[in-house]
């Protein structure tokens, strides 16, 4: 019946794995007991053994000198003992050929004589006898062991690696160059849509028109126009650019090869070029068709600049066949490339170049119309309190991606459940929002009564300061309860401006520095609490004076390449004497706001007081708290006002 079935292509029942195992097993055992004859005699120690032999008890004792074992064999009337019935152990020898016991000893001379000295002066009958353990055959397969298990592995790892498939006279291929992309089939995987996608209005516009040209080819075809061979989705990570790939799949009903950058890299070389030639191979084979390469800066960095002795060869074949697959096309094959990635600052000018990726769709952070939608799409999960105000969560959370709102709406319901809520209401997201932005909330946090003073007074100062601004970000709360790192923080909406001008900037830093303004105008010394708005203070002002030209002193310069590939290398590109004058500017611009800041608190020492002393005896103070002290702001942004009770 074998013989029948030799050239059938089932595979055979006995798993390979079982096979390795039987084998190691085999030579294990032989390792552990191939020197002993399979015996399972019981060992004594020399003190025992020469007991024995001094009471006439042992018939014959072997000498084995190789391997500094004795075997003793006791006569008839001593097995009759109580002592050695014990010795009567389980052996896969017949009965009688097996020794009594087994003893190691040290020195073979010095055992030899301490025997042959027992026997004279006690007259025994005892006889001693050498031997040399002799399996020639176990030694030889132990050696063998190594070689074999490095065989056994080196065939699993192949057959992990093969194709896979028949037997016959091809015999099985490998398939560590063919591609590792996931193809999801139009009728079954790719279930989402563009209504699942919210926000994005712009870039789900310019997608959809890709999905047009996979649908309607000959509709653009028959003027003369060529069909997009790439589109590259470029921004923050969290915006949703995976998100509407898929959406492109759902939408379009066409095969969908998905896969990362980094599947293309492997330690052999030559594999990477391979599975790119395999992967554009299968996706003409089943187009029209979308191929989608996630995080594609993997593969597509900037080739020669800083290639350190060939160490990125490798990488850059992979982008070389990259480059001619995607120019290799022609214009009815109905293939288009998708990638994604937030670095195209650091891509290869060829990769980006028109021909290859035509299109760059920008997927920006959403805006508050947009993150509305957004929140829409992910509280419809959620039991949530119907008065719940959409709008209002929107407006809270400003420079949130999408990821980062799902996450929120996740953190929400995840404290309403804590607290024992049937649903989720107003606070639990205001929590939820605290909890992202500033950590967890420590209570318990030891903090000492002079410490909690100075904290208190630090962020009362941060909120007098940008109270009293035109262009300082509107306050939301301030609170001294040590949340994740910091101590106390002061919250508060920042608008959202396309551009921004240098007294916004100006009057930002000054709000930043009013908690070290603070300190000292009050206690008239200054702490390590402001190291953080000192970080953010500093890089807003060399950003003014080295990226935006907005310094007098340095002029309408910019020292930003947003190519990310600048010439100078590692040198700055500009002389010592302008770094001088770069590094006396910023520090002017600070100085100038922290000496604005103290200047306000001076003038209103009465009211910061007075702002510390409420903080400091309820730990969250709001807006409200600070109308009723300071009064209403006579420059109140009329979109901001609706958001705080």
């Amino acid at each position: 019946m074998a013989k029948d079935n030799k050239n059938t292509s089932k595979k055979p029942k006995i798993s390979p794995y079982w096979i390795y195992g039987i084998v190691i097993a085999i030579f294990l055992g032989i390792q552990l007991f191939g020197g002993s004859a399979f015996q399972n005699t019981k060992e004594i120690k020399t003190s025992e053994f020469i007991n024995y032999l001094e009471d006439g008890d042992v018939k014959e004792v072997i000498v084995v000198s190789n391997t500094k074992t004795a075997k003793v064999y006791l006569t008839k009337a001593a097995l009759e003992k109580e002592v050695h019935k014990k010795s009567k152990s389980k052996s896969f020898l017949p009965t009688g050929s097996e020794a009594n016991y087994t003893l190691k000893f040290g020195d073979l001379q010095n055992f030899e004589n301490r025997i042959d000295t027992i026997i004279t002066e006690k007259g025994l009958s005892t006889t001693r006898d050498a031997d040399i353990e002799n399996n020639a055959w176990g030694d030889i397969l132990i050696s063998l062991l190594p070689f074999v298990l490095i065989i056994g592995v080196w065939i699993f790892i192949m057959r992990r690696m093969s194709s896979g498939g028949g037997g016959g006279a091809g015999g099985q291929i490998f398939n560590i160059g063919k591609s590792k992309a996931k193809l999801f089939d139009e009728k079954t995987d790719t279930k989402t849509s563009f209504k699942d996608v919210a926000g994005l209005e712009g870039a789900k516009e310019e997608v959809q028109e890709i999905v047009d040209f996979l649908k309607f080819p000959e509709k653009y075809t028959a003027l003369g126009g060529k069909i997009p061979k790439g589109a590259l989705l470029v921004g923050p990570p969290g915006t949703g650019k995976t998100l509407l790939a898929k959406a492109v799949a759902g939408e379009a009903k066409v095969p969908f090869f998905s896969l990362s950058g980094s599947d293309f890299v492997e330690m052999f070389v030559g594999v990477g070029a391979s599975r790119v030639r395999d992967l554009f191979k299968q996706a003409k084979e089943k187009s029209p068709s979308i191929i989608f390469i996630d995080e594609i800066d993997a593969i597509g960095r900037a080739r020669g600049k800083n290639n350190m002795s060939g160490s990125n060869d490798e990488r850059e074949n992979t982008l070389n066949q990259l480059l001619t697959e995607m120019d290799g096309f022609g214009t009815n094959t109905n293939v288009i490339v998708l990638a994604a990635t937030n670095r195209a600052d650091v891509l290869d000018s060829a990769l980006m170049r028109a021909g290859r990726f035509d299109r760059q769709i920008y997927v920006d952070l959403p805006d508050v119309r947009e993150r509305k939608e957004i929140f829409e799409v992910h509280l419809r999960p959620l039991k949530k309190e119907e008065t719940l105000d959409i709008d209002f969560l929107s407006k809270q959370t400003p420079g949130f991606s999408g990821a980062d709102i799902a996450n929120v709406c996740n953190e929400a319901a995840l404290i309403a459940a804590r607290k024992g809520k049937k649903a989720v209401n107003k606070q639990d997201f205001l929590d939820a929002v605290d909890r992202i932005i500033g950590g967890l909330e420590k209570k318990n946090k030891i903090i000492t009564p002079s410490e909690k003073r100075a904290v208190a007074f630090h962020e009362a100062g941060h909120a007098t300061v940008s109270w009293m601004l035109e262009h300082a970000a509107p306050l939301v709360k301030v609170t001294i309860v040590p949340r994740g790192r910091s101590l106390g923080a002061a919250w508060y909406l920042p608008e959202e401006r396309l551009i921004v001008r240098p007294e916004q900037m100006l009057d930002e830093m000054c709000a930043a520095l009013g908690g070290r303004a603070a300190e000292k105008v009050i206690f008239d010394k200054i702490s390590t609490g402001a190291l953080s708005d000192l970080e953010k203070v500093t890089k807003q002002a060399r950003a003014m004076v080295t990226v935006y030209g907005l310094s007098d002193k340095v002029g309408n310069l910019t020292y930003y390449d947003s190519s990310g590939q600048s010439e100078y290398g590692f040198s700055k590109p500009y002389s010592e004497k302008t770094a001088e004058l770069i590094d006396k500017e910023i520090s002017n611009i600070i100085e100038e706001q922290y000496q604005r800041a103290i200047n306000l608190l001076e003038n209103n020492k009465d009211k910061l007081t007075e702002l510390a002393e409420v903080l400091l005896d309820k730990e969250v103070i709001f807006k409200d708290n600070l109308e009723k002290i300071f009064g209403k702001r006579a420059f109140e942004n009329a979109v901001i006002t609706e958001e705080e009770e």
